[in-house]
């Protein structure tokens, strides 16, 4: 099956998500050219986000996540909506270096110290903004202190991905299990459990597990409801058009010295690398538009 997220409720305690983010993962890393370790980053960071993202209820709702850290990699942004459509790149997709004390992808290293910031645009007068220190730069553990210090809401968070021997995307995925305000001391102690038996989603998933079956590992001894199984993608709504409209907005002076200089213009889109170029004739058309 593509990727796709599960929704479920359990006893009206808790609500959690599990999906399944191996297609955006390997595309994000076809797109940008990333190296493992950032491979890994950004997979991370584009799992939480597009869980995060179907947490909205707007149909043009946006929810962005920033990293920016000191660590090589330097900064990651994602962009995710409420239909399940992800996007993201890393200020700098090839970093290498060498591996953690347990001999895994060192992605708290690529990231370093710094902050994440998740803004989410619901069509108000202000989009809301959260900013919280990076924890460990292992992206997991910081989303979970975002929930927890931002949007005062226990969680767990769960992410991983997976490369194979040619450093493809063999796997990717996540879950997010949050409490509700009836959820009892019991209650949390059965999810810790539960927590305590779960290897690891990488793990998890190499072995065939489905996001289902993960939630269903995590929330055993609940009666789980599943509200949504839904597709996820990486999805960039960028094209000419869009391009074109940026550049006649920068105004007819900065549109006047580019037909000037004589030279068609290829502007590079950050989200998804693709390239859009303009002749000197196509921005003379676009400096006919602008103010």
């Amino acid at each position: 099956m593509s990727d796709h997220i599960v929704r479920v409720t359990a006893e009206g305690k808790i609500r959690a998500f599990a999906c399944d983010t191996t297609e955006i993962a390997e595309k994000a890393r076809q797109a940008h050219n990333t190296s493992p370790v950032v491979t890994a980053a950004l997979g991370r960071l584009m799992t939480a986000g597009v869980m995060m993202g179907i947490m909205m209820k707007g149909d043009a709702d946006i929810l962005t996540i920033r990293i920016n850290g000191d660590g090589p990699v330097k900064g990651l942004c994602v962009t995710a909506d409420s239909k399940g459509h992800v996007k993201g790149y890393a200020e700098e997709p090839c970093v290498v270096i060498p591996a953690n004390s347990v001999g895994k992808l060192d992605v708290a290293g690529a990231v370093g110290k710094g902050d994440l910031v998740v803004i989410k645009d619901l069509g108000l007068k202000e989009p809301y903004v959260g900013q919280v220190e990076l924890i460990s730069g292992e992206i997991a553990e910081d989303i979970t202190y975002y929930f927890a210090s931002s949007e005062q809401t226990p969680s767990s968070v769960g992410l991983g991905v997976l490369m194979d021997k040619e450093n493809k995307v063999k796997c990717a995925g996540g879950f997010v299990i949050q409490l509700m305000p009836d959820a009892t001391d019991d209650d949390i102690a059965k999810i810790e459990e539960n927590l305590k038996k779960f290897t690891s989603v990488t793990t998890e998933m190499d072995n065939g597990k489905t996001p289902l079956e993960m939630l269903q590992m995590l929330l055993e001894g609940f009666d789980i409801e599943v509200l949504d199984d839904v597709p996820c993608s990486f999805y960039c709504n960028c094209d000419k058009q869009r391009v074109s409209k940026a550049l006649i907005s920068i105004g007819k002076k900065e549109l006047k010295d580019m037909i000037d200089d004589g030279k068609e213009v290829t502007l590079n889109c950050h989200f998804c690398n693709s390239n859009y170029t303009f002749t000197v004739d196509e921005l003379k058309e676009l400096y006919e538009l602008a103010r």
